[in-house]
């Protein structure tokens, strides 16, 4: 087992795959090989892959079953050269949730109660940004162009390089942190060097969320949701939101505007323009 799943690391980082695909695709490869210790994969038949995936995904989320999915058909498709028709597995159906939106107050309120530096200044740097965690703890110092007044994001999700507008506020707040801590490589390093941790990200954000008393499933992830979305308020071009999320598809992005008070507010109801409502005495219209 060891042996194969060696051979799949080494090909998925001859790819180029992201250091957490190439880790979840390696550990949902290691429980599908345990399953079948004792038999020659290139022969297992369709139906005991189902049943291994039937008993696997029970209890699961839909993106956990995507990933073992994904993970079996890497390996047979890249690793053993079989076809992509060598097998079909019914993908659950997608969930589709509305992403959690902070308003601007509850963001505020949020960074006021950061009071490390370092730490309001990597908060900031995702809200003003639209960053991802995973893009925040890779910006290098080079990074700041304050001479463009813009952030350079490289290698984000898919592989791919991006700028967004570097906020003069934000500026401001990095140079004060960085005459402070004065980092060497990466912009938000750890105590000991080296990027700054995702988990201690997470724990800076749940803690004052926790302190302020917002009761939202909110996470790092959603000051990058709010960003777009008070974006779209203000005015800014669906295409232009699109551009400095990185996103491939405007499809994608479009899922703000069903969380944009700006295009909800907007619509009016039709028991607005009824020309009797609920108050009269006879609640039905003559």
């Amino acid at each position: 087992m060891d042996q194969i799943l060696s051979q799949v690391a080494l090909r998925l980082e001859q790819m180029n795959y992201s250091p957490s695909t190439k880790k979840t695709y390696v550990g949902m490869l290691r429980l599908f090989l345990g399953h079948f210790p004792s038999q020659d994969l290139r022969s297992l038949e369709e139906e005991q892959i189902r049943a291994f995936l039937v008993e696997a995904c029970q209890g699961k989320s839909l993106s956990y079953q995507n990933q073992l999915i994904n993970s079996i058909k890497y390996f047979y498709e890249q690793i053993l050269k079989r076809p992509r028709t060598y097998y079909q597995i019914d993908r659950p159906r997608k969930e589709y949730r509305l992403p959690v939106v902070l308003s601007k107050r509850e963001v505020g309120a949020i960074l006021k109660q950061v009071r490390n530096r370092k730490h309001h200044a990597i908060l900031s740097t995702i809200y003003a940004s639209g960053l991802r965690i995973s893009e925040v703890i890779r910006l290098k110092i080079k990074d700041v162009d304050s001479k463009r007044m813009v952030l350079v994001v490289r290698q984000g999700k898919g592989k791919k390089d991006r700028q967004v507008p570097l906020s003069k506020q934000l500026l401001q707040e990095l140079r004060s942190y960085y005459l402070e801590y004065q980092p060497k490589d990466y912009l938000f390093e750890g105590e000991t060097g080296g990027a700054y941790s995702k988990s201690s990200i997470q724990h800076i954000f749940r803690r004052a969320k926790k302190a302020v008393g917002i009761q939202k499933k909110a996470t790092v992830h959603t000051l990058r949701h709010s960003y777009a979305t008070h974006l779209l308020e203000s005015g800014t071009d669906l295409r232009m939101i699109q551009v400095l999320l990185g996103h491939n598809s405007v499809k994608t992005t479009e899922i703000y505007t069903h969380v944009s008070h700006r295009y909800i507010q907007s619509v009016v109801s039709p028991f607005d323009t009824l020309s009797c409502g609920a108050k009269e005495e006879n609640l039905y219209c003559k």
